[in-house]
């Protein structure tokens, strides 16, 4: 984007960021990110998020109302929030649960088989998810900790959910909010989630998408982004 100053966070554990042993909750996370605009002497922002990102942003811009001039949230629900139960209940969810010292055991050296269920099972069109892409996610997650911290933020959907229904007591959010799904994944399941959390939501749907908006159909993904942010311009 020639036009912003594109700020992209490994979120705490992930990626190349730190793996402290704790403050894998979203709400710590959240804070996370006021930090580091803080540091970079940045006050508002228009705020863009995809999978357990929706869930750190919604903690953000909950703990930073002021902070935010738009919210685009993608394919991934919010604990607490909405249907959040009986999204629970879907079986291809089962991660959600998954982990521990067993589940790291099982898990350690096989990264790749790991990764490739959720590239698989969450794309429309898995072959969409590049295998330069897969060897790089699979050899971060190798790292030594990097597992460990994964499961950790799933561990966390339990405080999540509990912090989510507090930040509800103190009243939706009012920045205009869009919520995108992939038509093959979450799809308006997005909007109706947000609905119960903010009181200006426009809902989107990406064709022929899974889960993975950018690897599947980034054209179309960019092109919903920009047209919300240029009409707050």
């Amino acid at each position: 984007m020639r036009d912003h100053t594109v700020i992209v966070p490994d979120l705490r554990g992930m990626g190349l960021s730190a793996r402290p042993a704790s403050g894998y909750d979203k709400k710590t996370q959240g804070a996370d990110m006021a930090g580091m605009l803080d540091a970079l002497k940045i006050d508002k922002v228009d705020l863009v998020t995809h999978d357990i990102g929706n869930m750190v942003g919604y903690a953000f811009a909950a703990q930073n109302r002021d902070r935010i001039r738009r919210f685009i949230l993608m394919d991934a629900p919010l604990p607490g929030v909405g249907p959040w139960e009986e999204i629970l209940k879907n079986p291809l969810l089962w991660h959600f649960r998954f982990g521990g010292p067993d589940m790291e055991r099982l898990v350690a050296g096989r990264e790749r088989i790991y990764l490739d269920r959720f590239w698989n099972e969450f794309s429309a069109t898995p072959a969409k998810f590049s295998e330069a892409s897969r060897e790089h996610y699979a050899k971060l997650y190798a790292a030594p900790g990097a597992m460990h911290a994964g499961f950790a933020q799933f561990a966390a959907f339990d405080q999540d959910a509990i912090d989510d229904k507090a930040f509800l007591t103190q009243g939706k959010l009012t920045m205009p909010v869009l919520a995108i799904g992939g038509e093959k994944s979450f799809g308006p399941t997005m909007a109706t989630v947000m609905r119960f959390a903010a009181s200006d939501v426009s809902q989107g749907v990406i064709p022929n998408s899974g889960h993975w908006l950018m690897e599947e159909q980034p054209e179309a993904t960019v092109k919903m982004v920009r047209n919300f942010l240029d009409a707050g311009q």
